[in-house]
């Protein structure tokens, strides 16, 4: 009776566990925070297989993590479960650690499990699910405003995904002060330009029609951006709330609502005030365009008038329902034809959204101002339609 011995323990790794891998892997590299594209040359982006097939619990009993549970059964050392698609320099990192405490088996293993979810997760996303990532950052005053791809991305979950890692920058950095008139026009112009080449593509060629905005800009810019996607285009708007600090929506707060305030008399050329972050004193305007002018003002309770007054996604539609209710009411009262001057403070997701439903054929010129503390007074930023 021939004699029963222990299966060799081989390298070899069948063909069908090495496709499942890099299935799972989607052809990265499973390192965290690595993800190097392992089927192309990093340098001349030729077709080249760039993977190793790296072992969690080590091939040889005395590696860096043993064979662990793998001791009475080593020839499962080369199942899927057990492996791991790495790079070159990757591989050799984690055997470097010849204790296995740096890179244990355990951490290896959560590596794999979070990187091959991600792949089933962002794979298995339905069409219409699937979102551009826009970031739009400019200067506001001396602050700089940094925009993170990464706290976008993980706002949007699980309502959207993005279409791919990368996402579409529409920022500049201007070296002129936003006092000055050539900040404006560069800035403005800029973002004309950006929208045209990056954005425009996309709505008229790729099959995802759905964009989320990201924004931290000076407020008649957002309002501009806003005008350039228009409500034609499906777009959900972010607003960064300080307390709790994040993109995050928060509960809808209690007895919210938008208020319209009339002139009492209808004297002269129209102005709208936006009293939302902030209240605008009427002094301010007639100061910087003079007595004769009529002030409508948009604003909310007074308990609500603050910094983080927009908190919740549903108050973003009830201020596009306001603002074409509004721009009604003034064009009966003054025409379509006649420039409103505009004086906001308000949030950041509020002025997209009122650029949004901005009409170019029906809706008179607006003229936005913008507050310079530098200056102590509104200066005039941009004008969005034909003033002339």
């Amino acid at each position: 009776m021939a004699e029963n011995k222990p299966k060799e323990v081989t390298r070899y790794i069948k063909k069908e566990v090495e496709r499942e891998l890099w299935a799972r892997a989607a052809g990265r590299c499973q390192f965290n925070g690595c993800n190097r594209i392992l089927y192309k040359s990093p340098v001349t982006q030729e077709r080249v297989n760039i993977s190793e097939k790296a072992h969690i619990y080590s091939f040889s009993e005395e590696g860096p993590r043993g064979w662990g549970p793998f001791k009475t059964n080593p020839q499962s050392l080369n199942d899927v479960g057990n492996l791991m698609l790495m790079c070159h320099d990757c591989h050799k990192t984690i055997d470097q650690d010849k204790e296995g405490l740096k890179y244990s088996a355990l951490l290896l293993k959560k590596w794999k499990k979070e990187h091959e979810h991600r792949v089933v997760t962002v794979t298995g996303i339905a069409a219409n699910r699937k979102s551009h990532v826009v970031l739009y950052g400019s200067n506001i005053g001396e602050q700089r405003s940094p925009l993170q791809p990464e706290d976008a991305m993980e706002a949007m979950f699980p309502e959207r995904y993005p279409v791919s890692e990368n996402s579409v920058c529409l920022s500049m950095t201007c070296s002129h002060e936003d006092k000055s008139a050539a900040f404006w026009e560069s800035e403005s112009a800029h973002l004309n330009r950006a929208f045209d080449q990056k954005v425009l593509p996309l709505i008229e060629t790729d099959p995802t029609k759905h964009f989320s905005l990201f924004s931290m800009a000076p407020i008649p810019l957002l309002i501009q951006l806003g005008s350039l996607f228009t409500d034609k285009i499906s777009v959900d708007t972010y607003q960064p709330i300080r307390e709790p600090k994040g993109w995050h929506w928060q509960d809808f707060p209690e007895g919210f609502e938008f208020v319209i305030k009339k002139p009492r008399e209808l004297s002269g050329d129209p102005a709208l005030v936006i009293s939302l972050s902030d209240f605008i004193g009427f002094e301010r305007i007639k100061t910087v365009i003079g007595e004769n002018v009529s002030i409508w003002e948009l604003t909310a309770p007074e308990r609500y008038i603050g910094n983080d007054t927009i908190r919740s996604k549903a108050q973003l539609s009830m201020m596009r329902t306001i603002i074409r209710k509004i721009m009604v009411l003034i064009k009966e009262a003054h025409g379509s034809t006649t420039p409103l001057s505009v004086f906001p403070a308000m949030a950041i997701s509020c002025s997209i959204e009122m650029g949004r439903v901005r009409m170019p054929k029906a809706d008179m010129p607006w003229v936005i101002y913008d507050q310079n503390y530098k200056e102590g007074k509104f200066i005039k930023a941009i004008t969005i339609g034909d003033s002339q």
